[in-house]
């Protein structure tokens, strides 16, 4: 499975982004697709997820009310909706598939996008 993200860019506090993530190959082995992000000098954390039925979705509490996770099976695209943004969201955000469960845990995802810079400037 090959993941390819896109929409990263610049943004003020308060505004928006959109992130999109096209994957390809073997798809038909995708349980869930999950996002996940990196700031300079921490771990990469988990963000939001959803199966790849787009039935179920999860969040992480710091995102939870200003991000929304969606899917558009017939594309093979997932996305991240984001708004409110925040300095502290500020970060490598990078997509990521799975074949198995929870999809909230960083070690259960495969496959991995490049990933892609948002910058929230205050």
């Amino acid at each position: 499975v090959q993941l390819v993200e896109s929409g990263g860019g610049l943004v003020q506090a308060g505004g928006s982004l959109r992130l999109s993530c096209a994957a390809s190959g073997r798809t038909f082995s995708i349980n869930g697709m999950g996002w996940f992000r990196q700031a300079p000098g921490k771990e990469r954390e988990f963000v939001a997820a959803i199966t790849y039925s787009g039935r179920r979705t999860s969040y992480a509490d710091s995102v939870k009310g200003r991000f929304t996770i969606s899917s558009d099976s017939a594309k093979n695209t997932v996305y991240l909706q984001m708004n409110s943004l925040k300095p502290e969201d500020t970060a490598v955000y990078y997509c990521a598939a799975s074949n198995t469960w929870p999809l909230v845990v960083r070690e259960k995802y495969t496959n991995w996008g490049q990933g892609t810079q948002v910058t929230v400037s205050s």
